[in-house]
């Protein structure tokens, strides 16, 4: 994975709909100094936007925190307890992306 910005503009394809099947929530990802996106998931797909919509949930991390966690290498709830990874909203909602990567 090359950037983040592709990390995104990927997602929808790299992830099953049985994956995300009776999922309803959208989450905001603040990336400092790679930009900032909203996923929303509903009906079984992904839509993914350029820049900060309404969200049940915002991620905040570096992108090296970020890449680090999507490529496997930073587990995120230790990204989040030592405080690499910052979530507002619901923490619910935040668990059932656990799905997805």
């Amino acid at each position: 994975m090359s950037s983040v910005q592709e990390f995104f503009e990927g997602l929808p394809g790299r992830v099953s709909a049985d994956r995300i099947e009776g999922m309803n929530n959208t989450y905001a990802f603040e990336i400092e100094g790679a930009g900032a996106w909203t996923v929303a998931i509903a009906d079984g797909a992904i839509t993914v936007t350029d820049g900060v919509g309404e969200a049940d949930c915002t991620f905040s991390a570096s992108e090296e925190s970020f890449a680090k966690i999507v490529a496997g290498e930073q587990n995120p709830t230790t990204a989040y307890m030592t405080g690499k990874l910052k979530i507002k909203g619901d923490m619910g909602a935040a668990m059932k992306l656990q799905k997805i990567f």
